[in-house]
């Protein structure tokens, strides 16, 4: 994508948060309610998350929690967009969208340990559960996301483009996914020590060496951490065989383009749009040239054309098969 459409699919999250948080200062300062017509602001103040969500979990819990799972969304939301294997600036701007709305609430959590809703309809004697613009657009951002996914379903998996087979060489991609979920573990581990460490003794130093009243913010405080950093490993878990798949497949297929084209075979070599080494398309077609002038090769197609996925695997086969020989030998 260019410069210019990221700009586009970025813009929709600050100005998301932006509105979101100068509508709730100028709700703040409201010195009564305003009625107008069915619609009625309001100011309330929802320790929970949306529309009144987690509200009955310990203050404390909810903060750290709530919290932490928006900087997680957020990653999330930077790897979607990585992984996304078209352009698609309507399900791009969606998530954006979304992702905007969520950290508006969660810079409420994180300045004033509340959400501040202020929006009410009325619907006879019944009433709407109060909400803010932040809700109203994660509404928004769900509805872009369900219609780019019915309008451009066959875009997004494209059959030519789509990972049937993850595990091309599941030696090197799981020695690749388990040294990204080490790091991550590392990291996270590092992070509780240190959080708990340092809460235990900012207690201690406040309200005194009391079991009861430790053990009672500590545990929740360390499960809570502790299911946080399992969900980042079992995330780098899955997005390392992600892209392992798309560094191990270009080059077992491009391994099985070089074997067919000595070989006489003339087929058209081409990655998915999302794949690493995208310059071996340029040098598959380099080779066939030089092969072809040097008559090595023929001018037109005599093969069948496989799919990536089928030169991935028979590139893999030829590879394992190649290593047990040489050890062999």
């Amino acid at each position: 994508m260019k410069k210019s459409e990221w700009l586009i699919v970025f813009i929709p999250l600050v100005l998301t948060w932006l509105v979101d948080f100068v509508t709730k200062k100028w709700a703040s300062a409201m010195l009564q309610p305003m009625d107008l017509g069915n619609l009625h602001f309001i100011l309330h103040h929802n320790p929970g998350a949306m529309l009144g969500l987690f509200s009955d979990l310990p203050a404390e819990l909810r903060v750290v929690s709530l919290s932490t799972g928006g900087a997680f969304l957020f990653c999330t939301y930077a790897l979607i967009q990585y992984l996304l294997p078209i352009k698609s600036l309507t399900l791009r701007t969606g998530l954006s969208t979304l992702l905007g709305g969520i950290l508006g609430n969660v810079t409420d959590r994180i300045i004033y340990g509340h959400v501040i809703d202020f929006i009410v309809f009325s619907f006879g004697k019944r009433m709407s559960p109060a909400f803010n613009l932040a809700d109203a657009l994660q509404w928004v951002g769900y509805g872009l996301i369900v219609y780019a996914i019915f309008k451009e379903g066959d875009r997004l998996w494209p059959e030519f483009n789509a990972r049937r087979r993850y595990w091309i060489n599941p030696r090197f991609q799981l020695k690749y996914c388990f040294f990204l979920m080490g790091v991550g573990f590392g990291l996270g581990l590092i992070s509780v020590v240190f959080s708990y460490t340092y809460l235990r003794v900012t207690m201690i130093n406040l309200i005194g060496d009391n079991p009861m009243i430790l053990n009672k913010f500590l545990f929740p405080f360390t499960v809570t951490f502790s299911i946080v950093v399992l969900g980042f490993c079992i995330g780098l878990f899955t997005v390392g065989k992600i892209i392992s798949h798309k560094i191990a497949g270009p080059i077992y297929a491009f391994e099985k383009f070089l074997t067919d084209s000595m070989e006489g075979k003339n087929r058209p070599f081409k990655l998915r749009s999302k794949d690493e080494f995208k310059h071996l398309e340029l040098i598959a077609e380099a080779v066939k040239n030089h092969l072809i002038a040097k008559g090595a090769l023929s001018s037109s197609q005599n093969a069948e054309t496989l799919d990536i996925e089928e030169l991935e695997v028979q590139g893999a086969i030829s590879a394992a098969a190649a290593e047990s020989a040489k050890k062999q030998a």
